[in-house]
This record gives C-alpha cells, sequence and structure tokens, in this order.
C-alpha cells in the first residue's frame, strides 16, 4: 500500500496534474472538430469536399481513440499509470504541431496528412483520462475518491471552451494547433514531481498476476458482463455531445429557428455545463453514499432536457444553447462513470478498464451518427458494405429514436451494475 504524503490530498500535484492534463486532451480533442471548415477550406477544398472529407478525418480520429484506448490500457497495467500519462501526452502533442504545419507535399495531399495526423492524435488523446483517473482513485483514500476524480473532469472539460475562445481570439487554426502543443509539451514539466500508485508497484512485483490482459473481459461472463455495463453507462453523455450538440444546426432548422446554429458553439455551452456537472457528480455521490444513485439523478436530469430541446417547441437560438448548457450539467457524471469503471476492476486490470471503456463510448459514436443519418433519410448505410431501407423519420425522429436506444441502455447498465461507493481498490482479478 502507499504510504500516507501530501499527494494524497485532493489538492496534491497527481490531481491537480491529471486535471491539467484532462485540460489538454479536451482541448485537443474537440480542436478538429472547431477548426474542421476553415482549415479544410484553407488547403483549397469546397464546400462538399470539406463534408466528406470532414467526416472522414473525424472517423480517422475516433479510430485512433479506439485504438489507443486498448493500447495504453495495457500499457498502463504493465508498465505503471505514469508511463501512459506521459507518453500519451508527447504523441498527441507532437501530432497537434505537426497539423499546424500541414500543406501539400510531393509525397501526399495535406488533406492525407492531416487524416493519419489526427490518427495519430487519437491514439496519444486516448490515454490521458483513463490513466489519470486510475492513478487519482488508487492515490486518493476511498472517502475522498469521487470529490478527487471529479475535480479532475470538472477543470479538465474546460478545456473545450479555451479551444473555442483560442480559435476565435487568434483566427487562424494553425495556431490554435501550436498552442495545444505548446500546452502538452509544458505540462510535461509538471510531471516529473508525480510519483506512481503504491497499488500498482505492489502488484507489479507479483509476477504470477496476469496483468493489462485486455481479452481477459471477454473470457469470464460475469466480468464481461461488468465491462459492458460500464460502457452502457456512458452512452447517453456522446447522444448528447455527438447528436443533439454536433448537429444543432440541423435540429435548429428542423426546429424552425429562422437564425442559422453554430455547431461549435452549442458544443461549447454542453461542455460549460459538462465542468459544472462533473464537479457536481462527485459531492453527489459523497452525499447519497452512492455511485449509481448519483449517476441515475444527472442521467434524469439530461434525459428531461433532451425531451425538452427536441419537444419543447424551441424558437430561437439562445433557448436551445441554454438547452445545450443543461444538457451538458445532466451527463457531467462522466468523471464518475470513468471512476466506476475504474473501481469495478482490480488493480491488474483498472488502467485498461479505465482507459478502454471511455473510447468505446466514444467510438459508439460512429453506430449513432449511423442510426441518426439513416433513419433521417430512410436509408441505412452499413458500414459501406450495402444499405437498407429504414422508416425515414426526420432529424427530430431520428434523435428520438437514438436517444431513446442510449437512455435505455443507460439506465438498465447503471441500475444494474454493482455499487462501488468506499470500495477497497487493493485487489486483483484472479
Amino acid at each position: 500500500m502507499s504510504k500516507p504524503s501530501t499527494q494524497n490530498s485532493l489538492f496534491g500535484l497527481p490531481v491537480i496534474v491529471a486535471a491539467l492534463g484532462y485540460f489538454v486532451d479536451i482541448y485537443d480533442l474537440l480542436l478538429f472538430g472547431i477548426v474542421r471548415v476553415p482549415s479544410l477550406r484553407d488547403l483549397g477544398l469546397n464546400e462538399q469536399e470539406v463534408s466528406a472529407i470532414g467526416a472522414s478525418i473525424i472517423n480517422w480520429q475516433m479510430g485512433g481513440l479506439l485504438l489507443g484506448g486498448i493500447l495504453w490500457g495495457v500499457l498502463g497495467d504493465k508498465r505503471g499509470r505514469l508511463s501512459v500519462l506521459f507518453g500519451s501526452i508527447i504523441t498527441y502533442s507532437i501530432a497537434n504541431v505537426l497539423c499546424g504545419f500541414i500543406q501539400d507535399t510531393p509525397f501526399m495531399s495535406a488533406p492525407d496528412l492531416y487524416k493519419y495526423l489526427r490518427f495519430i492524435a487519437g491514439i496519444g488523446l486516448a490515454g490521458e483520462l483513463g490513466a489519470g483517473i486510475t492513478l487519482v482513485s488508487e492515490i486518493l483514500p476511498k472517502e475522498l475518491r469521487a470529490i478527487g476524480t471529479s475535480l479532475v473532469a470538472g477543470i479538465g472539460l474546460l478545456g473545450a471552451v479555451v479551444a473555442y475562445f483560442t480559435v476565435e481570439i487568434f483566427g487562424d487554426w494553425r495556431i490554435a494547433y501550436f498552442v495545444g502543443g505548446g500546452l502538452g509539451f509544458g505540462l510535461l514539466l509538471l510531471r516529473i514531481g508525480v510519483i506512481e500508485s503504491g497499488m500498482f508497484t505492489e502488484v507489479s512485483g507479483q509476477k504470477h498476476v496476469a496483468k493489462g490482459d485486455f481479452l481477459s473481459f471477454f473470457t469470464n461472463w460475469e466480468r464481461f458482463t461488468r465491462y459492458m455495463k460500464c460502457i452502457g453507462i456512458g452512452l447517453p453523455t456522446w447522444f448528447v455531445i455527438g447528436i443533439l450538440a454536433t448537429f444543432s444546426n440541423e435540429f435548429g432548422k428542423a426546429l424552425g429557428i429562422s437564425e442559422p446554429i453554430k455547431p461549435g458553439l452549442a458544443i461549447m455551452w454542453c461542455y460549460v455545463g459538462l465542468a459544472g456537472g462533473d464537479l457536481a457528480s462527485g459531492f453527489l455521490s459523497h452525499y447519497f453514499h452512492s455511485r449509481k444513485k448519483a449517476v441515475a439523478a444527472l442521467m434524469a436530469f439530461s434525459g428531461i432536457f433532451s425531451i425538452i430541446y427536441l419537444y419543447a417547441g424551441v424558437n430561437t437560438p439562445f433557448a436551445l444553447y441554454s438547452l445545450c448548457t443543461l444538457m451538458g450539467f445532466g451527463i457531467g457524471y462522466w468523471a464518475m462513470f470513468v471512476t466506476i469503471g475504474a473501481e469495478q476492476f482490480g488493480t491488474n486490470l483498472r488502467a485498461t478498464a479505465a482507459t478502454t471503456i471511455p473510447n468505446m463510448v466514444r467510438g459508439m459514436v460512429i453506430l449513432m451518427t449511423t442510426l441518426f443519418a439513416g433513419f433521417k433519410t430512410g436509408t441505412l448505410d452499413v458500414f459501406g458494405a450495402f444499405e437498407l431501407t429504414v422508416p425515414q423519420l426526420g432529424v427530430i425522429g431520428a434523435g428520438t429514436l437514438v436517444g431513446i436506444i442510449s437512455y435505455a441502455l443507460g439506465f438498465y447498465s447503471t441500475l444494474t451494475v454493482p455499487e462501488t461507493h468506499g470500495k477497497d481498490l487493493d485487489f486483483i482479478e484472479e
């Protein structure tokens, strides 16, 4: 077990560095979405190419997140939490700096180079939150874990706001990438003084214990159901972000709002609410003495305002952006959801779980957007292999369908997953 120290407090260096790391992570994760249109136009693409190639680049970044989640998770359990905190930020910081220099080259076009660099950035971005939450969960006393991890996410999510205003202030997408890379390299200096988790150090010396075995989540039914339920808890968060906020311009038109809605602004306000919700989730869990009650309460809050967003006849941009903020607050159990994932599994699999689970949820956005686009138009494209004719529900109907699926799985998973409040984390998965 780790010895008591000044690092075992809410305002110790591990919590501060994990929070700042997630801040930079969110900045870089959302930056392409914010600069997608101006950067691709600057590279000479027309409106149709901006839409098609922009979607392709986003999918490459999400693919990097899925692959990186497994890579960093396994590495975190095999080599330590700090190895991931250092390695991931170096990877995405270098990729972001290089994004600022993108142009056509003799061996590759600028859009192709952009795609590959965002894939590499996605790999790096996948490791930050899971490793940070794992380290903080293992270092802090169990009565402070919920508050500590909520502080990490609450502060970290403000990176979305800074990303938006960095682009607005400088007006140059290349500078925004340089700023992101510079923030990452600056953070490396802070990480030098962070100590490794005592729980990991103890387990690392036990040669007979299998560490970071990703496939072990699928070889035991009870462990598999725990893992899938942890993923299910997070689905409503990315329904709100990936559908309602990202496609807010389409929902605005469908609702009859005459003034154009800016998706980037809707996403920013959603993350403002998220930051507040994440801070609240830790205190709610502490008050209820239950992770599940805190998550269920916030999930219900977001569900109510999602219904209002879709069906209350919103007719002004101000009302829509306000609802994005309120829905964001409701899905502000993101840190609690990752903490639940970390607490469900033993020290030898904890980093793998905490890192892969949120990135699996992010990867589910691809399925959500596919369903949304298919039922919106009446033609469902099944992974580019073939097309199915489905009921044409329009923007509101398609959004409702994806929402019902996401919230049904989210509530079921939350109510049936084992409670972990106050759980002793010093154990291993056999």
